[in-house]
């Protein structure tokens, strides 16, 4: 099991400063040259002090293509479910309307 190693509250506010500041060109950097060997601390470091502007942002890239594609493919599967349902309520209003028909006539449907 690895050593647990803790750190002053003040190296790692200054650590984060000295981050921001550009003093180091990465977190990874900075997490190197001063021992930190866990890979996710000086990130959770940064956005515990408040120097989340300088964290990589995530970004999720598409193509105005795949946008179309994905619009495309959620269309062709709403096409069938209207048309069945359009299907269901006719059958159920045949249905309705025999079973008038059968009543005013005086006989049973079933």
């Amino acid at each position: 099991m690895r050593e647990v190693i803790r750190y002053s509250e003040a190296f790692k506010f200054r650590l984060a400063g000295d981050v921001a500041s550009g003093k180091y060109a990465s977190l990874d950097e900075a997490g190197r040259r001063n021992g930190i060997r866990g890979g996710s601390t000086m990130s959770k470091r940064v956005k515990k002090y408040g120097r989340e502007g300088i964290l990589p942002k995530r970004v999720k890239a598409g193509t105005m293509n795949k946008t179309g594609e994905l619009k495309a493919a959620r269309r062709r599967i709403r096409e069938p479910e209207a048309s069945l349902t359009g299907a269901h309520t006719g059958y159920y209003l045949e249905s309705a309307f025999l079973d008038i028909a059968c009543e005013r006539a005086g006989r049973n449907s079933q």
